[in-house]
């Protein structure tokens, strides 16, 4: 309690110096700017002399300048209040994500020094209970690790020539493995013949998998999840469907920035850090590829990922390759 009152005291304290300094700005800029106008104006409209005129032009010039510099000013002080913002975000959303599974592990090893636990069953619950938060911990710090790699530009790819159907199947186990047990039935509609992609595989999946992870944290109880690809002449489609609480066209552009999330309120009870669909479009792009969205309120959403056909030189090393592995070495 008293840490959400301190963090929301800074955030007010912030935005009102920062409002300072804005006003600061102007005042201290604007009105010599409007007596530099006024002197420039009158001495363009009664001078005679070529000089006068000169210097009329130069002070509005300088106006000019002066004007550029208050707009350059506010759009820069404006861009450090959103960044100071975005981490001031980025550090409470991350602390609650790493503070919850250290509260269940530091509880239930409490638990054990205790000796609280009394029988055989109980003993195994809590290993099994403490090797999946610690699974789950580990998971929010590769995800961190992974957005910095790919904030500072250095996650390397690993592009070879891919089976999309292969894709699909694999994400669409790892996401069966992870909602094992919560009666989520995955439907999977693969044309058949989709042309050949040229992606890093393991990133394409997590790509995939975080899409599904999606649909399945803002869908309702009567979960209705699909995965599936298709193919044009110059892309392979990759979607993933639900019927979930949709997105409003005026956010579909956001949801791909870092920690934004549609609604604040049902965010608050739906775990996730914000990054999964800003480190999708950051996969996406990187293998020269685009996500789009089709979603409405109430209606579900629909996420498409567009990857171009497999180049015809890595078809063809690819079949080189598999057809002689020692001659590619």
């Amino acid at each position: 309690m008293s840490s959400g009152l301190m963090q929301g005291t800074s955030s007010t304290a912030q935005g009102r110096g920062f409002r300072r300094i804005v006003i600061l700005l102007i005042w201290l800029v604007t009105v010599p700017t409007a007596l530099l106008l006024v002197v420039g104006s009158l001495m363009l409209i009664f001078s005679e002399t070529n000089l006068n005129i000169v210097f009329g032009i130069f002070v509005l010039a300088l106006v000019g300048f002066t004007v550029t510099g208050i707009v350059l000013s506010l759009v820069y002080l404006r861009r450090e209040a959103n960044l100071s913002k975005l981490q001031m975000d980025f550090v409470s959303k991350v602390s609650h994500e790493l503070k919850t599974p250290l509260t269940s592990i530091r509880m239930f090893v409490d638990m054990l020094q205790m000796k609280r636990v009394s029988s055989p069953a109980e003993l195994e619950q809590c290993i099994a209970v403490l090797q999946k938060e610690t699974t789950r911990l580990n998971e929010r710090i590769d995800r961190l690790l992974d957005w910095g790699r790919m904030e500072a530009g250095r996650h390397v790819y690993d592009p070879h020539v891919e089976s999309v159907d292969d894709i699909i199947k694999e994400a669409a186990a790892v996401f069966d493995a992870s909602t094992v047990g919560r009666g989520v039935a995955l439907e999977l509609r693969v044309a058949t013949g989709l042309p050949k992609v040229y992606v890093d595989r393991s990133a394409m999946e997590d790509a995939l998998v975080n899409l599904l992870t999606n649909a399945y944290k803002y869908s309702g109880d009567d979960k209705q999840i699909s995965v599936g690809a298709r193919a044009d002449e110059k892309f392979v489609y990759l979607w993933v469907k639900d019927n979930g609480v949709g997105i409003p066209r005026g956010e579909q552009r956001r949801v791909f920035e870092k920690f934004y999330r549609v609604d604040e309120r049902l965010s608050r009870a739906i775990e996730g850090s914000g990054l999964g669909l800003a480190i999708v479009r950051h996969i996406v792009q990187g293998h020269r590829g685009r996500i789009d969205i089709d979603s409405e309120p109430g209606q579900g959403s629909t996420f498409t990922i567009a990857l171009p056909h497999a180049p015809a030189k890595a078809l063809a090393l690819a079949a080189i390759e598999q057809a002689s592995p020692e001659a590619v070495k």
